[in-house]
């Protein structure tokens, strides 16, 4: 049961991962997934990332924009806009909730 529960917080839900990322700075896909696995843990799944960033893309709560790189493709940049961190304020607050009536 707590192996299932673990997947369902973190694979099955990569948003509040990729926001609270994000909010340090600017990052490409590739670049997220590398520093899910090093700062939480895990290592969400290729296309499973990318379903999740054009969703919060689609949605505004990340923009998106082309960096030239010298001598390199340009790469798609994300980062977080106000709408995106309103929707991981809101997150936050609710696993806060959710854990302190959990523990409590």
């Amino acid at each position: 049961m707590v192996a299932r529960l673990k997947k369902k917080t973190t694979s099955e839900m990569l948003w509040p991962y990729f926001l609270k990322l994000l909010k340090d700075r600017p990052m490409y896909g590739y670049e997220l997934r590398q520093h899910v696995q090093k700062r939480f843990g895990f290592r969400p799944a290729t296309v499973t990332s990318y379903v999740v960033l054009y969703r919060l893309q689609r949605d505004k709560y990340v923009a998106m924009e082309w960096k030239e790189q010298r001598g390199k493709p340009a790469r798609k940049y994300y980062k977080i806009t106000k709408k995106g961190e309103e929707l991981l304020r809101d997150g936050l607050k609710y696993f806060r909730e959710f854990c302190s009536k959990i523990a409590s």
